[in-house]
């Protein structure tokens, strides 16, 4: 039973850490996008970001430039 006189101070001392915790995540924007993330891992514009992927990214700009002059008039 006396044990109790040590675990209800140290229960309320955590919840209230717990609680600011939670509340400064809340207040600094940690859970304004929930959507974006999922949306953005399936673009596939961050090509050029991954390392080695620079050159591709050349290569593809100069392919589109060749085709758009074997098209003009």
């Amino acid at each position: 039973m006396e044990v109790l006189y040590l675990l209800i101070p140290i229960a309320l001392v955590l919840v209230l850490i717990i609680g600011i915790a939670f509340f400064w995540a809340i207040r600094s924007g940690q859970y304004e996008d929930m959507e974006g993330p999922a949306h953005r891992i399936l673009m596939d514009d961050d090509d050029p970001l991954i390392p080695g992927n620079e050159d591709r990214a050349r290569e593809r700009t100069s392919e589109d430039g060749e085709r758009n002059e074997d098209h003009k008039p």
